[in-house]
């Protein structure tokens, strides 16, 4: 028989839902693997030296060769008038025998007539008190008319004094000697003569004292070089060359 005809107004059927996919069931779960093991720590390399920057590396041209100084001109001796009972009795002996009477840095000397220097010399030892002859010595101005200085350190017990007697010669004089007035001038003489060649006239010995005789220069002359000493003695005696 035919189906019967759907009444009229009738409300149609619902359809069922669809169905939901199965949710598939959980497995279960695998073992937990060890972690492994951290890898450990290396020590931080040691950073490499810094490579040498090229201007480093160049080499700087070479200096140009340095000038020498331009020599100065020798500084004058600065001076002060020495006045003192002593030299006030002095100039009234001797009077123009005596060129000067200075200080210098509390250092006081007289300037003598070469040939006046024996009278000046006893009078200080016999009539002011300067019995002790200290030292004889020298210095050597080439550039002057009298180039040599004879100096006598001359000092004073009782007045606890020192001064100095100075007298100016030319190369080759021979001035007189004191050893008749101090005889301690004996070796001191002959120093003298032996740094600067400087003879004494009536000197007892006048030899070299420190140098042998057959030395041929005199050191403390300013013409001498510390390398042209006696270069033929040097060489014959002691095998090496002057100043060496």
């Amino acid at each position: 028989m035919p189906d019967d005809p759907k009444p009229e107004g009738a409300p149609e059927p619902e359809s069922a839902p669809p169905s939901e996919p199965a949710t598939p069931e959980p497995k279960p779960a695998e073992a937990a693997k060890p972690a492994a093991p951290a890898p450990e720590a290396k020590p931080p390399a040691a950073p490499a030296p810094p490579k040498p920057a090229a201007a480093a590396a160049a080499k700087p041209a070479p200096a140009a060769a340095a000038k020498p100084p331009v020599p100065k001109a020798p500084a004058v001796m600065a001076v002060t008038p020495w006045e003192s009972d002593l030299t006030k009795a002095l100039a009234e002996e001797f009077g123009a025998a005596i060129s000067e009477f200075s200080s210098y840095v509390g250092q006081s000397f007289l300037v003598v007539k070469a040939d006046s220097a024996i009278p000046v010399i006893e009078s200080l030892k016999f009539n002011h008190g300067f019995d002790y002859l200290v030292d004889v010595t020298a210095v050597h101005y080439p550039e002057r008319p009298e180039p040599l200085d004879v100096i006598y350190i001359l000092y004073s017990f009782s007045r606890n004094e020192r001064i100095r007697v100075k007298i100016r010669i030319k190369d080759g004089d021979r001035p007189r000697t004191v050893t008749k007035v101090h005889t301690t001038a004996d070796w001191l003489e002959r120093e003298v003569y032996d740094m600067f060649g400087i003879e004494f006239e009536g000197h007892p010995n006048m030899k070299r004292i420190l140098l042998p005789d057959e030395w041929s220069t005199f050191p403390l002359r300013k013409e001498n070089s510390i390398l042209n000493m006696d270069q033929r003695w040097v060489q014959e005696n002691l095998g090496i060359e002057s100043g060496q």
